[in-house]
């Protein structure tokens, strides 16, 4: 049977896999006459895929650069993985130097990938703006009943619509998902077929642009065309994932607030509007996208950020920068020009820039190391108008630096990048052991719903600050000072000592029992470690300059900030824990009128209405229970899954 011509993954993202899959081999199998042929065939092909698209006129010089690198990198990367597998020919177990040309390889794979990715994501960003412009100048021509221009406009909004076809299947190219690329298939050939009509539906009304019957046959093409592009861009969207998306528009509104700054010094008020309007296009597309990405995720902490970083972008970012961008251009098109107040309006496009910025930087929070693409590894070294969280107090003081006597070092945060491999690994271990603690936590905490339970926003608060902190040891994260790590563990402290008196009035509540003591003993341990990590957050890494090279010692007080944190977040569970039932188990001594804190479940997600019976459960018989048995509270609490877990 004839294969659908919309099934199938995209052709370069099939013959990459294809690749990987293939090089790993037996070293006994391989052989030097046909392996090495059939390898460096198929690796040609891709990389002849990859050079198309590199030349392909949306793609940015610099991106061009990365591909040509990354594909010579592949190339290389291939003969030394060859030379490996003859050197261990007739060798049954695979040698470390193999292995290590194996992971090299497929790192390298790895990277070109990304790099196409991105490619294609430039055109899709390029591409999918301003989608309705060529049509809307279309029709006006058409209602004017100027058919010459009708003519005119009619193959630019041709070149549109096939600009809008190819992106789409270079999108498809590069996406493994079979049914998110048949569908885009199907929708750009939808756009294909759609546009001669929508033309012929112009030329019509272009001959009688007073018929009634034409303007209503013009608007049901034009309803048509915007429903069919606005399905192929949510179906793109769905193949192309929102790291690359967000990653390339950053860059992208950034070249162009670049552009908008440079035609205002030269005075050139078309190419500023122009180029704004880009802007704000490509902000509302940014805010949309992300908004719709927030609707797979359960509400929480973390979709709250990005709705507000969004929220922040459209209510007062864009109109702030509309409003100077309007000014600048009536400033600039008058006769004559005037001034205009060339500071104020470069804030406002870097308050743009800024603004998506924070939502990429809000969207990246959940990502773990492994997920997140090397390139924004360094994505913290760039933190801007306000941090990654309002959690801690940032000293805004960055502008100093912290070790006068040494080059190329300024901050705490850098000295910590340039330890050693083996202190490195020493730190990651430790802070396995922290994410370990804060699985702990999330699957405690996760149970509660934080309305009305200052308990649950108090520790969740800390646990925030406790992750800066560790970020810090590796590097990372919005912390870069000595003074930052400071007013962190200030801010845990005061926040520990919140939680010390609201749960210190539960406990007052519960009569004598091993709950009280439990939960009494729990908070003096917070009032430890708390006190731990102020002192640790003081000790300043040190860096010596001995013949050239920068020697950083640092791991000691580095490991201790780790375990602080770990203890701390260890004795805020067992406190969260002991709080629950203390507040809960007991009866209540003295004159309560209402709880101090409200202990409610979260609730689950959504799930049908009516659940289908399985024939063997109408049958089933009901039967009571033997005898009443009698659970301790904390081991029946430790069972209750959270509504994320028992997805």
């Amino acid at each position: 049977a004839p294969q659908n011509p919309y099934d199938g993954p995209g052709e370069l993202a099939a013959a990459l896999d294809d690749f990987d899959e293939r090089m790993v081999m037996d070293p006994l199998a391989y052989n030097e006459v046909r392996t090495r042929p059939s390898l460096e065939e198929r690796l040609e092909s891709i990389i002849s895929g990859a050079a198309l698209m590199a030349d392909s006129s949306c793609t940015r010089d610099e991106r061009r650069e990365r591909i040509v690198a990354e594909c010579n990198a592949v190339r290389q990367a291939l003969q030394d993985l060859l030379s490996e597998y003859m050197s261990n020919m007739s060798v049954k177990e695979t040698s470390e130097g193999l292995e290590r040309a194996i992971d090299h390889m497929c790192r390298k794979t790895r990277d070109l990938r990304r790099q196409l990715r991105k490619a294609v994501v430039d055109h899709v960003s390029d591409s999918f703006l301003e989608t309705s412009v060529p049509l809307l100048v279309l029709i006006e021509a058409a209602r004017a009943g100027n058919e010459k221009e009708v003519e005119e406009y009619a193959l630019v909004f041709t070149e549109h619509a096939n600009k809008l076809v190819e992106v789409a299947n270079l999108a498809c190219s590069m996406s493994n998902n079979d049914d998110g690329v048949k569908m885009v298939r199907y929708a750009a050939a939808q756009i294909d077929a759609l546009c001669p009509q929508v033309i012929n539906a112009a030329r019509i009304l272009a001959a009688r642009p007073r018929s009634k019957v034409a303007q209503e046959n013009m608007d049901v093409f034009k309803d048509a065309w915007e429903n069919q592009v606005r399905v192929l861009t949510e179906a793109v969207d769905d193949i192309t994932t929102i790291d690359d998306f967000l990653a390339v528009s950053e860059n992208h509104i950034l070249e162009d607030v670049n552009k908008c700054v440079l035609a205002l010094q030269e005075g050139d008020g078309d190419v500023l509007d122009r180029t704004a309007g880009a802007i704000r296009g490509r902000s509302a597309r940014v805010a949309n996208v992300v908004t719709a990405e927030m609707d797979n995720y359960e509400p929480g902490m973390y979709t709250m950020r990005v709705l507000e970083a969004i929220k922040v972008l459209r209510d007062q970012v864009m109109p702030n920068f509309a409003q100077r961008v309007e000014v600048a251009v009536d400033a600039l098109s008058s006769n004559p020009p005037k001034d205009v107040d060339e500071n104020e309006f470069i804030d406002a496009s870097r308050l743009v820039y800024d603004g998506v910025r924070e939502i990429r930087r809000a969207v990246l929070m959940n990502r773990t190391d492994d997920e997140l693409d090397p390139e924004d590894i360094e994505f913290d070294e760039h933190y801007t108008v306000e941090t990654r969280s309002k959690s801690s107090a940032h000293t805004g003081e960055h502008g100093v630096d912290e070790y006068p006597d040494i080059s190329g070092i300024t901050t705490a945060r850098e000295a910590m990048r340039k330890m050693t491999e083996e202190d490195k690994q020493k730190i990651a271990q430790q802070v396995e052991f922290f994410r370990s603690e804060k699985l702990k936590f999330d699957r405690e905490v996760a149970k509660w719903d934080d309305t009305g339970n200052d308990i649950i926003v108090l520790a969740k608060h800390m646990c925030m600050i406790m992750m800066e902190m560790t970020d810090f040891t590796r590097g990372r994260g919005p912390l870069k000072t000595t003074m930052d790590v400071i007013n962190a563990a200030k801010k845990i402290s005061e926040a520990g000592t919140k939680l010390d008196k609201l749960t210190r009035q539960i406990a007052d509540q519960c009569p004598e029992s091993s709950t009280k003591k439990d939960l009494l003993a729990y908070l003096q341990r917070i009032a430890l470690y708390c006190h731990q990590l102020n002192i640790t957050s003081k000790v300043k890494a040190d860096v010596q300059n001995i013949s050239g090279e920068l020697i950083v010692s640092g791991l000691d007080s580095a490991t201790s900030l780790i375990q602080a944190a770990k203890n701390l977040m260890n004795a805020v569970v067992l406190t969260v824990k002991s709080s629950y039932v203390a507040s809960t188990k007991y009866p209540r001594q003295g004159q309560v009128a209402s709880p101090i804190v409200v202990w409610k479940m979260k609730a689950p997600e959504k799930k049908p209405l009516v659940r289908p019976e399985k024939p063997e459960e109408v049958r089933a018989k009901v039967r009571k229970g033997s005898q009443k048995k009698v659970q301790n509270p904390i081991k029946a609490l430790s069972e209750f899954q959270s509504p994320t877990e028992s997805v």
